[in-house]
């Protein structure tokens, strides 16, 4: 399964302010681009915390990237999967008036309020870790065992994911060496702060250990620039 990150973040490498509202700071251009990037997968994929702040999704609604999917045999929206370890979730988000598939990623315990619940289309159980490296903690999907996880999204017919954050699940996904590519909206502006979260939350890396990527191309856009990576898959910054 093919992996790709899309997040848009400030000049100074930030995805939201220090209140951790929701992120508008992207253009027009840039709300274009995402959707293409929803509109090339099979599925997305989001964190509770990203769910919460914007209370809805991205979805496909220009008719040109409909009819390209219905082309393709797909349907015109792709799924929509959240991933949260309580599943917490408010049904007067407009999230769940939206017309496209919902799936919820959780654990078993998460799962127990939505299995019979129509909000969501298929309850998901992730399996977790063992011995994980660091203490589970309430962060979306951190002590998840997320290999299994994509063997198990695979095996549901899944061959393109398309993550949009948050920080925390993106996280997790480079820890686990799943993500493929990256694409980056630098926007223009200056957030600053201590607590604005990143694109990339969770343990980090140590210089050694961090994963590399290769630059595939740079497009400037009125104010704001796209960047778009591929991850050196099994590559660390010592090599």
């Amino acid at each position: 399964m093919k992996t790709t990150v899309v997040l848009a973040m400030t000049a100074d490498g930030k995805i939201a302010d220090r209140d951790r509202t929701a992120a508008r700071f992207g253009s027009p251009q840039d709300q274009r681009h995402l959707q293409q990037q929803v509109a090339a997968a099979d599925a997305v994929l989001f964190g509770a915390g990203t769910l919460r702040a914007y209370g809805t999704t991205m979805t496909v609604h220009d008719p040109t990237l409909q009819e390209q999917r219905r082309s393709q045999g797909k349907a015109e929206q792709p799924i929509q999967m959240v991933c949260s370890r309580q599943a917490t979730f408010d049904l007067s988000w407009r999230f769940f008036s939206q017309p496209i598939p919902r799936w919820l990623l959780t654990t078993p315990q998460g799962a127990i309020a939505w299995q019979h619940q129509p909000a969501f289309e298929r309850v998901l159980v992730a399996p977790e870790r063992q011995n994980p490296a660091a203490p589970v903690r309430s962060q979306d999907g951190r002590s998840w065992d997320w290999s299994a996880v994509f063997q198990q999204l695979s095996q549901e017919g899944l061959d393109r994911l398309a993550v949009l954050g948050g920080g925390d699940l993106v996280g997790s996904l480079f820890e686990a060496d799943l993500v493929d590519e990256l694409w980056l909206t630098v926007c223009p502006l200056i957030l600053g702060g201590v607590t604005a979260p990143s694109p990339v939350a969770g343990n980090g890396f140590l210089a050694n250990q961090a994963p590399w990527l290769e630059l595939l191309t740079v497009q400037p856009v009125e104010q704001e620039v796209f960047l778009h990576y591929r991850v050196l898959r099994g590559r660390l910054a010592d090599k």
